[in-house]
């Protein structure tokens, strides 16, 4: 599916269906913008001004809708504090300057926690389908302040094994506690472990086959 560009007279709205988890905060948030149901033409950027795009678009948690002004206003900044939210029986929700095996993966993505997308590392929405299971609210683990809370962040999805992550992060709960602090971790991608988020070797029993 290739990315959907829609030109407005203050912002550029680029659409990747494939990193879509329908989270839904487009359509509800502005559904003159982001019109759903529909037949032909169903993303109108003219319909809100460049700020309340901008806006949009960081409240995207995949990172499937990017929005590139030309009007001469601040495009998204990287954020000031590098998170991962924990998702309720979801995926994990990356809010940081991210590189995928040494790529650019923009400042907004959800990687798979299940263990059964299609895209992996990214989720594609399977959770759903499979009733996966998982807190949202894992328990806190005690951590010391990070030096620096922003900079890259480096994800190196493990042949057949967990999500090595390296550089600034706190893990935040999906209410919004931070859980953790850390500066490189393992977190589980194959939906077995029983410490989630963080991998505890559960995939070599569970024959976890992934890139």
């Amino acid at each position: 599916m290739a990315t959907e560009v829609v030109k407005g007279k203050s912002v550029t709205v680029h659409f990747d269906g494939q990193r879509c988890v329908h989270s839904r905060n487009c359509v509800l948030d502005h559904p003159d913008v982001f019109v759903p149901n529909v037949e032909g033409d169903w993303i109108h950027p003219d319909a809100a001004s460049a700020d309340e795009l901008m806006r949009i678009a960081k409240n995207c948690p995949s990172g499937a809708i990017r929005c590139e002004r030309h009007d001469g206003g601040e495009g998204e900044a990287a954020p000031i504090v590098n998170t991962v939210r924990v998702r309720e029986n979801g995926p994990l929700a990356f809010n940081a300057p991210l590189r995928m095996r040494g790529v650019d993966d923009g400042l907004r993505a959800t990687l798979c926690r299940c263990g059964a997308s299609k895209r992996k590392p990214w989720c594609d929405g399977s959770h759903a389908d499979l009733g996966f299971s998982a807190t949202g609210e894992p328990a806190v683990v005690a951590s010391q302040p990070l030096a620096s809370r922003d900079g890259e962040l480096r994800a190196e999805p493990q042949k057949d094994g967990p999500l090595k992550v390296s550089g600034n992060l706190e893990i935040v709960s999906g209410t919004g506690h931070t859980l953790n602090r850390v500066t490189e971790t393992f977190l589980c991608r194959c939906g077995q472990s029983r410490n989630k988020p963080y991998c505890d070797g559960s995939h070599r029993k569970a024959g976890f086959v992934a890139e």
